[in-house]
Order: structure tokens, then C-alpha cells, then sequence
């Protein structure tokens, strides 16, 4: 007898979107044909265009609502204000007892596919979500709220913890604002302003491409990248990470807003104009907390001259501030990292790749960076993305062949501490030894060094984070990953990177319910990195939530097959068994 094998379930990461008309009975009792028509006329004129042009879909309707999907959070609160905003203004002029309002809810979570419908338990939260929100209001989850913020304009009220019918848990909720006239709010107001560091502190802000080709906006963010990497060098500097200063890519900005969102005294702006062999690179800084311009100039020269107008642009900035480069900093155009500015450019764009925490495009930036290696064997900064690369490869079990990665990383990692010492690459070679070599002191030691030497370096405390983990120091890692977070407050890959990091660390010191929220959280910023996905698994397990673990499981294999990996790099043996046992149990897999 063959015995049928079970029919695999379709699922994937949405955003959902349920509305309804608040009152419909009472509107259809008092005018039926009436309503019915002006319902029809609100959806064509203002729902329909705004979730089509946020790239949703209605997957279903309700008779008095719909339910709708989107790629993602941003894109559905997007349409939901944009057709809330426009069925106020359409029915302004009615009176208020006539007048059809929509009340829409917001969540993001994983959801089951069929052909004409959605299920699963976020889809029940939307619904529910819109079941409290107000007529012509706008009622998100913590989830949502975590991916929109700082992307889309709104202020919101804090709703609290909510009991949401048949919703096993309590939800958090927020409303999104409306003003007095009825349109969804804009702008976001004040937010609790960081407080400074006890040293000059500055964040330095995507420059715009000049250049009139979309197609060299890799380059302008290379220039950028390049400036933060040398004021942070400057231990007399808090410098913000570049994944912060980057949310604010393509957006008019407030420059007080920024520094009360980061918590720093100054901010430089400028953009980059590239033509032909010839560069020029414009900024100025401004306090933020005043608003006053203190400094502003261009600098132009060749391309070979580039790194020398990106340490001309950070001698101006550290003069201004008061804070002198080191005299090691300024001698820093006589060894140019490459003088193959081909290898480069090569290295730029990998970069722009390899950020994507995707496997398709961390591949890419791995040819681009043979490319650039190949042309300039000793180029450091490509040696290090290299070796980072095969890391995130190696955790994912994104390759063939796990034996052949590591020791390639292991090799581009030694070769990167045998060829340079500047501290940020050498952060970077020293986490990539301890995910792949054995000898964790040395890495311990190197890291410490680098971040003695620059102590802005957000992904050097990610990175010390992961060495003290491997360690077994729970509790010191959680204090490096957080010292991360406040060099990059914004949300981001370094987020994401310290997010699972703490998570990790709260579950080996036995604090099950601190894991689960913090691995939930990485698991939103990020959700196509494996090991997120392990570490929620074996904390479910040990919480004795094993249908959950379970989920978790079959969702991480979308991902990869490996569930269990060998772990070989996390070295204290308590610490590894209690991991993995936790796994073999969601996973049911026997010892």
C-alpha cells in the first residue's frame, strides 16, 4: 500500500489589512440602495487606487469590508491612511449620521495561501485590531509599528496591552493618529530625545548622488561609509553607525529631529558628484541642537585622489568639533588601503550587496569581491567583507559544501590580520576566527584591542557580542550588544544582529520570556536568517511550548535543511547542549 504523502502547506510573511464599515447595519437599514452605491463608489475612488498603488491586494470581501494583503507593513499602513485621508475628504459634506466610515486594522505575521483566502492567527489579530479601532481610524500591532517607524510619517497613541477575542495572548496596540479634521497625521512629533554621550558625538547622513545616474548611488554611500569609518577612528569621537544614519536615505529631514532621535551634538550632510575621472565631495555640519551651520565646503580631485578627499572631509569635521584626527589618522592617505581603483569600486558595490542579509545577493558580493582580490590581492577592507560573507553563509548553511566555506573564511580572516591592522577590519577578522577557528582568546584579545582603538564601531560590539556568546558569557555579551544598539538606535541590520544576540543571551541565562520578545523582534528585522529561527525554536522547547517550536521549525526549513547544525563554534559544552537540546525536541530529532 503506498501511503500518501501529506499535501506541504503554502505559507509566507505579509502584511494584512482588515477593514470594515463602521454602523453598515444601521446605515443599510435606514437607506439600502443608497448606502450599498456610495459603498461601492468609496471603494473605486479611494480604496481600490491606494492598495493597488501600494502594491496589495484584496484577497477577499466582506459584504460591509475586505481583507487585504501586501509585500510588506510599510506598503499596507501606507494605503491605509491614504484611503482613510481620502474617504474623509469625499464624504466631508455629509451629515454625520449618513456618512460611511471605515475602521481598518494592521498586522504582519506568517499566514497560510489559498487560492482565494488567508488564514492563521495574524490574520485573526488584524481582524481583531479593526474590530477596536474608531470610525475612519487606524488600530497597528507592535509588529507593524516596528517595521514603519521611520519610514512612514504618523504619530501614534499607545493603546496598551489588549485581550483580543479567541486571541490566545494580550496584543499590544497603537492607534494611529488622526487630527481634529479627520486626515491622518504626517508628522511624528516629538519623541523622547537620547541622552548625549559625554564626548562630541556626530552622525554623519546618507550624501545625495550628484551625479545624474541612479546607477552611482553605490558610490555616493561608499563615500559616506568611508567618512563614518574614519571619524570613528577618532576615540575622541561617538559616532553614529552608518545603518542608523541611513534611515534617513532619501527623506527631508529636521536636523534637530535627527539629533534627538540619535542623541548627538552635530551632523554632517553633503553629496557626491562624480563625472568622468573627476570627484567632487561637498559637506557641512550643523549643530543639531540649534539648527546653526558651523562648517561647510566642497573638495575636488581625481579619482585616484579619493581617499585623500575623504580624509580632508574628516580633518575639516574633527576641527570644527575641537577634536584633533590622530597623527596615524592623518598619515592615512600615504597607505591607501588599494591603489587599484577599479578593485575599489568592485569593493563598493559588493558592499551595497552583502548588507542584504540575502543569500542571492551575498553570493554577488562574493564575486565582486574575487573580482576586486584578484586585481589587488592585499586589499584588506575586501579580504574582511569576504570573510564576513563566508561567515553568514557558513550560520545559514547557504552552501554546499560547509567544510570547504569555513576554511575559506578562516583563510581570508588570517589573511586580513596578517596584512593590516587597522582596528575596524580587524574586529571583523577576529569574529570571523572565532566562527571558524578554535582559538577564541586570540579573537577575545584582537577584538578587545580594535575596539580600544574605535570604540564607535557598532558591528565591533556585534561582533565582541558573539565572541563573549561563543564563550559562554551571557551577560557580557548582552552588555556588548547593547552598547551596539546605542551606536545604531535606529533600526537596521545592526538592530537585527544585537536583537538576536541578547535574545540568545537571555535563553542561556534561563530568562525564557526576555528571549522569546527579543528573538521575535530579530526575527521581523530579519527574517531570512536561520539561526533566529534555531535559538526560537529550542527557547519554545524549553518553555514546554512545543507546538510552537514546531511551527517554528517547518518555517526555518523554508530557509535551509539543516534544523540542527553541528554548532561547532559555540564553545562551553553547557551552554551548546542546553541549545541543542531545545532544538532536537522542536525538531523531533532523537540525541
Amino acid at each position: 500500500m503506498v501511503q500518501e504523502r501529506p499535501v506541504r502547506v503554502e505559507r509566507r510573511l505579509s502584511a494584512i489589512l482588515a477593514a470594515d464599515v463602521a454602523g453598515y447595519s444601521r446605515l443599510m437599514h435606514g437607506d439600502e440602495e443608497g448606502t450599498h452605491a456610495k459603498l461601492a463608489a468609496l471603494l473605486t475612488d479611494a480604496v481600490d487606487p491606494a492598495i493597488a498603488e501600494h502594491r496589495g491586494r484584496i484577497v477577499k470581501s466582506t459584504g460591509d469590508g475586505f481583507l487585504a494583503e501586501f509585500p510588506s507593513a510599510v506598503e499596507a499602513v501606507r494605503a491605509a491612511m491614504q484611503f482613510q485621508a481620502r474617504i474623509k475628504e469625499i464624504t466631508s459634506g455629509e451629515a454625520e449620521d449618513k456618512r460611511i466610515a471605515f475602521r481598518v486594522g494592521v498586522n504582519i505575521g506568517d499566514v497560510i495561501i489559498e487560492a482565494h483566502d488567508i488564514f492563521g492567527d495574524d490574520v485573526n489579530i488584524a481582524a481583531r485590531l479593526e474590530s477596536i479601532a474608531e470610525p475612519g481610524g487606524i488600530c497597528i500591532s507592535q509588529a507593524v509599528l516596528n517595521h514603519s517607524r521611520d519610514k512612514v510619517l504618523f504619530n501614534v497613541e499607545d493603546a496598551g496591552e489588549q485581550t483580543l477575542k479567541n486571541i490566545a495572548r494580550p496584543v499590544h496596540v497603537y492607534r494611529i493618529m488622526i487630527d481634529p479634521n479627520g486626515w491622518p497625521a504626517t508628522s511624528r512629533g516629538e519623541v523622547p530625545a537620547l541622552a548625549l554621550p559625554d564626548k562630541p558625538s556626530i552622525a554623519v547622513l546618507p550624501f545625495q548622488n550628484m551625479s545624474g545616474d541612479p546607477e552611482q548611488e553605490y558610490f555616493a554611500d561608499g563615500m559616506v561609509e568611508e567618512i563614518i569609518t574614519t571619524l570613528s577612528r577618532v576615540r575622541q569621537l561617538f559616532v553614529i553607525a552608518r545603518n542608523s544614519s541611513f534611515t534617513y536615505k532619501g527623506r527631508a529631514v529636521d536636523i534637530k529631529q535627527v539629533g534627538r532621535e540619535l542623541g548627538v551634538r552635530y551632523v554632517l550632510e553633503g553629496s557626491v558628484r562624480k563625472s568622468a575621472n573627476r570627484v567632487r565631495i561637498t559637506g557641512q555640519l550643523i549643530n543639531a541642537a540649534t539648527g546653526a551651520h558651523l562648517w561647510a565646503d566642497h573638495f575636488d580631485g581625481a579619482l585616484d585622489d579619493i581617499f585623500d578627499l575623504q580624509d580632508r572631509v574628516a580633518v575639516e569635521v574633527c576641527g570644527i568639533i575641537g577634536t584633533a584626527l590622530e597623527a596615524a589618522e592623518q598619515r592615512r592617505s600615504l597607505r591607501k588601503p588599494t591603489d587599484d581603483l577599479t578593485a575599489y569600486d568592485l569593493y563598493l558595490r559588493a558592499l551595497a550587496e552583502a548588507q542584504s542579509w540575502e543569500k542571492v545577493r551575498i553570493l554577488r558580493a562574493l564575486d565582486l569581491l574575487k573580482q576586486a582580490l584578484d586585481r589587488d590581492p592585499n586589499y584588506g577592507p575586501a579580504l574582511a567583507l569576504a570573510a564576513t560573507c563566508h561567515a553568514n553563509l557558513y550560520v545559514n548553511n547557504w552552501t554546499d559544501d560547509l567544510e570547504l566555506t569555513r576554511r575559506e573564511g578562516f583563510d581570508l580572516a588570517r589573511r586580513v590580520l596578517l596584512i593590516v591592522d587597522d582596528p575596524s577590519l580587524v574586529a571583523r577578522g577576529a569574529y570571523a576566527l572565532a566562527q571558524f577557528g578554535d582559538d577564541l582568546a586570540t579573537a577575545t584579545t584582537l577584538i578587545d584591542r580594535a575596539l580600544h582603538l574605535n570604540p564607535s564601531f557598532a558591528y565591533g560590539w556585534i561582533w565582541s557580542g558573539w565572541v563573549r556568546l561563543f564563550a559562554g558569557k551571557p551577560e557580557l555579551a548582552i552588555e556588548h550588544f547593547k552598547t551596539a544598539i546605542r551606536l545604531s538606535p535606529r533600526e537596521g541590520t545592526a538592530g537585527a544582529g544585537a536583537h538576536v544576540g541578547i535574545g540568545i543571551g537571555h535563553l542561556f541565562a534561563r530568562r525564557f520570556e526576555e528571549a522569546e520578545a527579543m528573538l521575535l523582534l530579530a526575527l521581523r528585522e530579519r527574517p531570512s536568517w536561520a539561526p533566529t529561527y534555531r535559538f526560537l525554536a529550542s527557547c519554545y522547547a524549553h518553555m514546554g511550548r512545543l507546538d510552537e517550536a514546531r511551527s517554528i521549525v517547518k518555517r526555518l526549513r523554508d530557509i535551509t535543511p539543516v534544523v540542527v547544525p553541528s554548532a561547532t563554534h559555540w564553545r562551553d559544552p553547557g551552554y551548546r547542549e542546553f541549545y541543542l537540546q531545545g532544538l532536537r525536541l522542536a525538531a523531533d530529532q532523537p540525541e
